[in-house]
């Protein structure tokens, strides 16, 4: 308090939680507002026409992809802004945490090839569930009632969503929970890992945002190049974008966005904790269905529509009303 004049150049704008929290919510809204628009045309797009017509499967190559770009992003955001921070935490928690990472994104690409970018994206919108339960459970954290409550109205909705009652005889059409629920449910469960792991990080080694992000998604990139190696996913892929080369461009862009976006939600993550990014994060996702619904025409039903309203309602009386009392020490 006493260094007074020497701080106040440039550091009181930046300071301010408010401002903080804005720049954090408009990056992560805008950068993956787009890129929820590229994820759908990448792997629910037609490739080729008549008997070769064909689909994008190559979930793992694709975050393979995202990782890397990623990781350089990392990398040069932290050589130009932050050259001489000295990151202390364990390598061994970064590669634990990559792979619950990489696997809830893994598992949520996959998740596109058996349901709707709508169903994928709301049943994603469960995040903050694991991640205050695994924090609850792991790292003895504590809630206020409303967050319970608000998690309740979340719950709810997504029920709402993925409830399909038989209206005929076609099990395969109207089946409640398939392997694509399954893959959102491994998806999230990851997610709640993660977010425990980072809070852990924040928590006894005060990580930055790019170290995170940097580390995190080296990791990844090694675990992922390995098992694209192994498969032969990789060349399949290669194969696969010499007869659509088009493809190069959104997936170029798609690394892009989602480089941008990591950047905003590890910053979220430092600042504010894993439990309000997956807040900012799910909140965004309420537009990215209505950008799904106008622009690919997915159809949703007078029920899915109650149940998506009952999880933003949710999300919003949550950020209201659901934080924790500010009276612990850091």
């Amino acid at each position: 308090m006493a260094a007074g004049k020497g701080a106040g150049k440039a550091a009181p704008l930046w300071d301010n939680t408010r401002i903080r929290f804005i720049v954090c919510f408009v990056g992560v809204f805008v950068c993956y507002f787009y890129y929820g628009i590229l994820q759908e045309t990448i792997t629910r797009g037609d490739y080729g026409q008549g008997d070769k017509k064909e689909k994008f499967r190559f979930a793992r190559t694709l975050v393979l992809i995202q990782c890397i770009i990623s990781a350089l992003f990392a990398k040069i955001l932290i050589t130009f802004f932050e050259g001489s921070k000295q990151d202390h935490t364990k390598s061994w928690l970064y590669g634990l945490c990559s792979l619950s990472y990489l696997g809830a994104m893994v598992s949520s690409n996959s998740a596109l090839q058996y349901v709707n970018y709508p169903t994928q994206v709301l049943g994603k919108s469960c995040k903050p569930i694991p991640v205050m339960i695994l924090g609850v459970t792991i790292l003895r954290k504590k809630y206020p009632f409303a967050k319970y409550l608000c998690v309740l109205l979340i719950v709810s909705g997504v029920a709402l969503f993925l409830y399909k009652p038989n209206k005929s005889s076609h099990v395969a059409d109207d089946h409640v929970f398939g392997f694509g629920e399954i893959l959102l449910l491994v998806s999230l469960t990851l997610d709640g890992l993660t977010g425990v792991a980072q809070d852990h990080m924040r928590a006894r080694f005060q990580t930055g945002a790019n170290h995170m992000m940097l580390n995190i998604n080296m990791w990844s990139t090694l675990v992922l190049g390995l098992a694209v190696l192994w498969t032969g996913e990789v060349w399949e892929f290669l194969s696969f974008t010499e007869r659509h080369p088009s493809i190069f461009y959104n997936i170029l862009l798609f690394g892009l966005t989602s480089a941008l976006g990591q950047t905003f939600i590890f910053m979220t993550v430092v600042y504010f904790g894993p439990l309000t990014c997956s807040i900012i994060t799910t909140t965004r996702k309420f537009f990215t269905i209505l950008g799904s619904v106008i622009l690919f025409g997915n159809v949703m039903t007078a029920l899915q529509w109650v149940g998506t309203v009952l999880v933003f309602l949710g999300l919003g009386l949550d950020a209201k009303f659901g934080k924790a009392p500010k009276k612990t020490t850091h």
